[in-house]
């Protein structure tokens, strides 16, 4: 083998994971959550920043809430998925770099005194922050359904009025329902992707 990763775990988080379209009613246990957060929070990224946040809406009234801003064909898989996440971008991570990055606490003013220098480097690292979290909850037996069709600025208006942090996708998470899978749409090659120089 060349990966050390065996075939069936291969499976698992890659080869026969797909975005899950419906949901059993079966629930999402906050220690599912933690267990995968648990594996997740150890993904790289710059300077240790860590900006994911997680919002998840459990509530009847936190659902509604979010339902209104949900594109129109997302709002129906949305309002049925047994637990919702909301993966946001702390803007202000750099508040937590003395900690986080202990060997070079000074990286906080050095890099990261501008908003716009955090805002794009949250995006970037929470974007991968938040693949890693679809990997976790994949690894967890359950399926994920990634989304980013929403109001950006309603989202963030209603969840994040503070404007430190910035919607990235919206998860449904749980075990696929009846019929949950689109056709596996095609993907690159090798060859198409990867060059040497």
């Amino acid at each position: 083998m060349t990966l050390a990763l065996d075939a069936a775990a291969q499976d698992l988080l890659f080869r026969e994971a797909r975005t899950a379209n419906t949901f059993t009613d079966e629930p999402v246990s906050d220690e599912q959550v933690r267990a995968v957060y648990d594996l997740v929070k150890f993904g790289p990224t710059a300077f240790n920043q860590q900006p994911l946040r997680i919002v998840l809406v459990r509530t009847d009234e936190g659902r509604e809430r979010l339902l209104q801003h949900m594109a129109e064909g997302n709002r129906a898989k949305t309002a049925t998925a047994p637990l919702v996440a909301i993966l946001a971008q702390d803007n202000e991570f750099h508040e937590e770099l003395p900690t986080q990055l202990p060997h070079f606490p000074q990286a906080k003013d050095m890099f990261f005194s501008e908003r716009p220098v955090r805002e794009a480097s949250a995006t970037l690292n929470g974007a991968l922050q938040a693949a890693y979290f679809i990997i976790g909850v994949r690894a967890a037996g359950l399926a994920a359904g990634p989304m980013t069709g929403y109001d950006a600025a309603g989202l963030n208006k209603e969840f994040f009025a503070d404007g430190e942090h910035s919607v990235l996708a919206v998860v449904n998470i749980g075990k696929p329902g009846d019929d949950a899978w689109f056709p596996r749409s095609p993907r690159l090659e090798y060859d198409e992707v990867v060059t040497t120089v």
